[in-house]
């Protein structure tokens, strides 16, 4: 972790009630509304790069960690964002996205895919290895789990020494882990990590990393992701319930440690708020900012389709979801029920699956062929208002234009204001 984030994070260890986001989200629109949003604010901007988005083989986005390292930064310089302002991280970093293979092998590709991390500057590595391979018996134990975690620090360690001559990398551990991008079943309620679970976790850790000569790596080791009882499915949000929790949100007192909280998407403010007073200072979002996204292209569309002829439109939400149906791998196994229900949950699901598909070359030329059409013909102020009516709001107030793209970075911001209130509680915003 960056000085920057280190000092959010100290903060909250003095007893303040301030958190840091974490952005989880390769999408170009997306990170500069977060990076908007951070310079607005004068905020430390946190964005990290999931195991199977990014790796050393280019993840689902065809970018290797130096690359989207190169994405973010250009971005933030874009909009005026110190670099001292911005975290690299590296989320799920493990056998997740090689589960299929036998360990040992499984294992080895970790170890270059937190090397490539490493030495691309990401600063904040969250060791997962949490998932059983192929030649593993299940459930994997806690001392599996920290070994094969410790294993990947020492790698990161040396890889850090390499590139810098040093090592400033922050660890994020933890075994009760959300499933990345949310839950494949359907939710009703979630059992929060037991407090006796939390510690066999940090002893567990703390031996492994102990017993591979990775003492000083134990030191920097900044967060426990422990479950909460928040997370998602296509239909449902589970909210955060601190009753259930009190115990467990007193397990690092006396520890220079906060929580991880991942899969806070579709948490109201008040609820975010409570997680950060209940020691989650970390709150990662993912899915929830492409739904932001996906809503506010979508609302454009229906903008368009009221103002151009059929045959001059982008059609946007009919040429994504003939995508989804042509190329399912992403979302089939995720949404469940008859044709309808699919077709539905392909379009409005929490779980988001459609922003796999943004990159792919027939939705980037709907997009930028939406784009041209309402600049071409500017958006009538009572269509905003019917479709997007916070931006309609901020038009009228003279803190917005009607530029498309304008529209849709702020909607998206809509997102990052709400993190950004439960995180920094005593701030006057500038909401624009």
């Amino acid at each position: 972790m960056s000085d920057a984030l280190r000092t959010v994070l100290d903060r909250h260890l003095a007893g303040e009630p301030v958190g840091i986001t974490s952005v989880c989200s390769a999408h170009p629109l997306v990170l500069r509304a977060a990076a908007e949003e951070a310079a607005v604010n004068g905020s430390v901007l946190l964005v990290e790069a999931t195991s199977n988005q990014v790796d050393q083989f280019g993840g689902y986005t065809g970018m290797l960690p130096s690359g989207f390292r190169d994405l973010v930064h250009s971005i933030t310089e874009r909009v005026g964002l110190p670099r001292e302002q911005v975290v690299l991280g590296g989320d799920h970093l493990g056998p997740n996205t090689w589960r299929a293979l036998p360990a040992e092998e499984a294992m080895k590709r970790s170890e270059d895919l937190v090397a490539a991390y490493v030495q691309a500057g990401y600063t904040k590595i969250h060791l997962d290895c949490t998932y059983p391979c192929a030649t593993d018996s299940v459930p994997l134990t806690d001392e599996i789990v920290a070994e094969r975690a410790a294993r990947l620090a020492v790698v990161a360690e040396a890889a850090a020494v390499r590139a810098f001559g040093r090592s400033d990398v922050r660890y994020v551990i933890g075994t009760e882990v959300p499933v990345p991008g949310g839950a494949h079943e359907v939710i009703d309620r979630l059992t929060p990590t037991s407090p006796d679970a939390a510690r066999a976790t940090l002893d567990a850790h703390e031996q492994a990393f102990a017993s591979v000569g990775a003492r000083e790596a134990w030191d920097r080791v900044g967060a426990l992701v422990v479950q909460p009882g928040v997370e998602f499915d296509a239909v449902r949000v589970v909210d955060y319930d601190r009753t259930r929790t009190t115990e467990l949100s007193r397990v690092l007192e006396g520890r220079d440690l906060v929580f991880e909280a991942h899969s806070t998407d579709y948490q109201t403010v008040e609820r975010l708020s409570a997680l950060v007073e209940d020691h989650w200072a970390v709150l990662k979002v993912g899915p929830g900012l492409t739904f932001a996204l996906r809503e506010v292209l979508f609302g454009l569309a229906e903008i368009e389709a009221e103002l151009l002829p059929a045959g001059e439109r982008s059609a946007l939400p009919d040429v994504i979801d003939a995508v989804m149906v042509d190329e399912p791998r992403w979302w089939k196994g995720y949404y469940e029920g008859d044709e309808d229900d699919q077709r539905i949950a392909r379009r409005y699901s929490y779980s988001d699956r459609l922003r796999y598909y943004w990159p792919t070359p027939r939705v980037t030329d709907a997009v930028e062929r939406l784009m041209r059409n309402l600049r071409s013909r500017p958006v009538p102020l009572p269509l905003l208002s019917a479709h997007l009516p916070k931006q309609y709001e901020r038009v009228r107030d003279g803190l917005l234009t009607t530029d498309p793209e304008a529209l849709a970075l702020d909607h998206v911001r809509d997102v990052c204001r709400t993190y950004d209130i439960a995180c920094n509680p005593q701030t006057q915003r500038n909401q624009s």
